[in-house]
């Protein structure tokens, strides 16, 4: 039987949401278990990691804060012939622009932290770029592997047909997905034979219900599991986010066929090489003229090259990720 190296992923948030999907995806592709044992183990935020066990190379998806500084220390110095991968999902320039009082401070931590490891890997070419510009860690040791998870599902959906009716906006009710700017551009639409459906729950539902006021177009469904039902019930996909560093339900979108309009921000903006429209973020007016004429004019692209190209996706993905362990040595 031919020896796979074992590939042992760390995670300290297991709630169900993007990073998991993908984790999934690596652990269940047959594709990727030709080449490699991906196992995941869940660890406690912040909790000092002795030797984990036999590993040809473990890959940290744990979030970064000086809190947890210790435990990247711990890991470093319980496995110091093991090479370790950190993929960043979490921190973009967004994120610091909305979120980070003192940016010296902020990238002192990421440039700390990432030296720990022995290779970063970013989820999108937008978060690639910040890092490079603000050098937080050398090139050579920096991977883009966009996220991504099986799609077939996705593509598999039929295809809206005439103009817009139903409008998505799906994720964490979160500031940062700036569902608050999208429902004050959607009520400036007097079109009264569209809806908005808010696909998702979180701390933000009382004030976006309150934004949302009498607007009976504007719907929340609360969450939902599956994400091929979420999507295959409406016609456009609307990613208004203040900051997001790939966003998978974006990929998820154009496999089904589905518009897609998204500020043009962080790792949002690589899908407009996919056929994602980009927007000028918080930008209310533009929004509610975009969301205006995708109910008036409507398009099909089910047949066209875009769906095709999310097959492409998956691939890269299996690629990036088979090149990145050859490069550290697995």
């Amino acid at each position: 039987m031919k020896h796979l190296p074992k590939v042992l992923h760390l995670i300290d948030d297991t709630t169900a949401g993007g990073v998991m999907r993908v984790l999934d995806f690596l652990r269940s592709d047959s594709a990727m278990a030709q080449t490699a044992d991906h196992k995941v183990k869940s660890v406690k935020r912040g909790t000092i990691l002795g030797n984990l066990g036999p590993a040809d190379v473990i890959v940290s998806h744990l979030a970064v804060s000086w809190r947890s500084l210790p435990a990247l220390v711990g890991l470093r110095a319980s496995h110091p012939r093991t090479p370790l991968v950190h993929v960043e999902h979490s921190y973009t320039e967004g994120f610091m622009t909305h979120n980070v009082p003192s940016h010296r401070r902020f990238k002192t931590l990421l440039k700390l932290a990432y030296s720990f490891f022995d290779w970063i890997v970013c989820v999108s070419n937008g978060q690639a770029n910040w890092m490079v510009s603000n050098r937080l860690v050398h090139t050579d040791k920096l991977s883009t592997i966009q996220s991504c998870v099986d799609l077939s599902a996705f593509r598999a959906l039929p295809a809206p047909t005439g103009p817009a009716r139903v409008f998505g906006a799906i994720g964490r009710l979160d500031h940062q997905k700036g569902f608050d700017t999208l429902i004050k551009a959607f009520r400036q639409c007097s079109d009264p034979d569209i809806q908005l459906h808010i696909i998702g729950e979180g701390a933000e539902e009382p004030a976006l219900k309150a934004l949302a006021g009498n607007d009976r177009r504007i719907v929340f469904r609360g969450f939902q599991s599956d994400p091929v039902t979420a999507i295959a019930n409406v016609d456009v996909v609307l990613m208004p986010s203040r900051w997001e560093a790939y966003g998978l339900v974006a990929v998820e979108a154009l496999a089904a066929g589905r518009r897609l309009l998204c500020h043009d921000v962080d790792g949002l903006s690589d899908h407009a090489q996919h056929g994602g429209v980009m927007m000028e973020t918080g930008n209310i007016k533009e929004l509610s003229a975009l969301i205006a004429r995708e109910a008036k004019d409507g398009s099909q692209l089910k047949e066209g090259s875009i769906v095709r190209t999310t097959q492409q996706l998956e691939n890269r993905f299996r690629d990036c990720w088979q090149y990145m362990l050859r490069e550290v040595g697995v």
